[in-house]
């Protein structure tokens, strides 16, 4: 084995779509050294504490165990191989399933929209000891690591939100997409609307709320955890 193959980092790829895992494993060959793959929760955790990957790419819904999926492995996982990082690859951008994983170690999040050159990029900062998260949940993971309380605490959101009321349907659904970091024009194509509308209900939300832009926005919703 060559001194360059040898410092090649040791990935793992969980998830249970097999024509899935297939693609991400073709796409990181090259650039990797991929030592196991697994589809359920059992077997993942089997996996990783036989081959001791740096860095396990791992989907947040996977079958088998307790039914926790990803965090359940990642927390099962980390007494076998404590030096693992986990890097959560997932379709899901729901703040429940972000929050699973990250508050059970996971350094980093992407979804599955993320283009292969940035894959490969973001498992190679998360191995070099850097957060990674998909820009569009950047947002609501901070607001949700800077003291928002925890589900189940006594503070815990209202059922009835007043503030919340103020607004429409349409507008609930444009202001969770906004918060969540879409474009205006990524709003028009998810909503089937034009941008003009989007930007007209933007306005009107930010005039019901009292806020003053996107920023204040995003932080509103996640400190209601609606995002």
């Amino acid at each position: 084995m060559s001194e360059a193959a040898a410092d090649r980092i040791r990935v793992a790829v969980v998830d249970d779509h097999e024509m899935f895992r297939a693609g991400v494993i073709a796409t990181l060959r090259d650039s990797f050294d991929i030592v196991g793959q697994a589809a359920d929760v059992p077997g993942s955790v089997a996996m990783i504490a036989q081959t001791k990957p740096q860095v396990v790419l791992l989907d947040v819904h996977v079958p088998g165990g307790e039914g926790g999926g990803g965090a359940e492995i990642l927390t099962k996982s980390r007494a076998y191989s404590p030096a693992t990082v986990f890097l959560a690859l997932s379709v899901s951008d729901a703040p429940q399933d972000v929050g699973s994983v990250i508050r059970a170690g996971a350094q980093g999040y992407v979804t599955k929209t993320i283009t292969g050159a940035d894959l490969i990029s973001s498992i190679k900062q998360v191995h070099e000891g850097y957060a990674v998260f998909s820009p569009k949940l950047a947002g609501f993971v901070l607001s949700a690591f800077q003291g928002v309380p925890a589900a189940g605490a006594d503070s815990a959101a209202p059922a009835h939100d007043e503030e919340l009321d103020r607004l429409s349907a349409r507008e609930q659904e444009v202001m969770r997409l906004i918060a969540r970091g879409y474009t205006y024009k990524e709003v028009a194509a998810e909503l089937f609307i034009s941008i003009k509308t989007v930007e007209t209900h933007v306005s009107s939300v930010l005039r019901k709320l009292q806020l003053s832009n996107r920023t204040e926005l995003t932080r509103w919703a996640a400190d209601r955890r609606i995002v």
